[in-house]
């Protein structure tokens, strides 16, 4: 893929950057495959704003992604790739010998016309899906299994892979994206190849209205507020925040406050953090 630069029509022209979509194949989208997608603006079920900052933005309808891989053996064709509005990846619609449809995440060099296949016997190919056992040690993979059966839960966006680093005994060791080092079940699957669509982070929304289209609202910072209104606010002219460290609205600590449980039961499957640290 490829980024364009728009003609400066307009300052915010000027450094507006977008994709080319050299990747696109097809730009309809398979109709038996998407589905209806609401708008909750940030608010849950009790209609209060749980995540701030969202609202508005173009329509859009969901594709249906195959993240679970299951049809074992049967081969599939890959009729086209597409844009998806509900993430970074490209899409690839792919087919099989016995006439079904589905979508899968598209990695690079996965044209139009090209055979893909999943389960224990399918080639260590770009866009085959195996179980980790079967994969050789050093091979970059993506859309991996947590759980095996439970569908591709890690390592699913534009650009993205792993590589799988060992493997003993009951599971594998990955290098994530993160640099974090981590152990699957051997038996979970993973997809073959680094994710297609890798230059999106280099993209320059430009304006604040194609923010707008994309159902992002508005962030105001608290240092500009009243201190009625945010921790961080009041004071003469541009003034520091005036507390130990950064607060949320409601006070709560922000910024790099870890979340994380200190007695997770997953921590024992983490062999080295992503800042480097070894769990003990």
């Amino acid at each position: 893929m490829g980024i364009k630069k728009y003609n400066p029509y307009t300052p915010s022209r000027r450094q507006m950057t977008g994709s080319d979509f050299s990747e696109i194949t097809k730009t309809e989208p398979e109709r038996s495959l998407l589905a209806s997608k609401k708008k909750h603006s940030g608010r849950n079920n009790q209609g209060k704003i749980t995540v701030r900052h969202r609202g508005g933005g173009n329509r859009r309808k969901y594709r249906i992604i195959d993240f679970k891989r299951k049809k074992d053996g049967v081969p599939a064709t890959v009729i086209g790739i597409e844009y998806d509005p509900n993430r970074t990846a490209n899409i690839a619609l792919i087919c099989y010998a016995d006439g079904e449809k589905s979508y899968i995440l598209a990695p690079e060099g996965l044209t139009d016309g090209m055979k893909v296949m999943n389960g224990p016997e399918a080639e260590v190919r770009v866009g085959n899906c195996l179980p980790l056992s079967q994969i050789p040690v050093g091979t970059l993979i993506h859309n991996i299994e947590l759980y095996p059966g439970k569908g591709g839960q890690l390592v699913r966006s534009a650009g993205n892979s792993a590589q799988l680093m060992a493997k003993e005994g009951k599971y594998a060791t990955l290098r994530l994206p993160s640099g974090e080092m981590r152990m699957v079940p051997i038996e979970a699957r993973a997809s073959i190849g680094v994710i297609g669509n890798g230059d999106h982070n280099l993209i320059n929304i430009g304006k604040a209205g194609r923010k707008r289209h994309m159902g992002i609202r508005p962030t105001v910072r608290g240092s500009v507020m009243n201190p009625n209104d945010h921790p961080h606010g009041g004071g003469e002219g541009r003034s520091p925040i005036g507390r130990p460290g950064p607060s949320t609205p409601w006070g709560k600590p922000a910024l790099g406050l870890k979340t994380r449980k200190k007695n997770k039961q997953s921590n024992k499957l983490i062999v080295r953090r992503r800042d480097g640290s070894v769990i003990k």
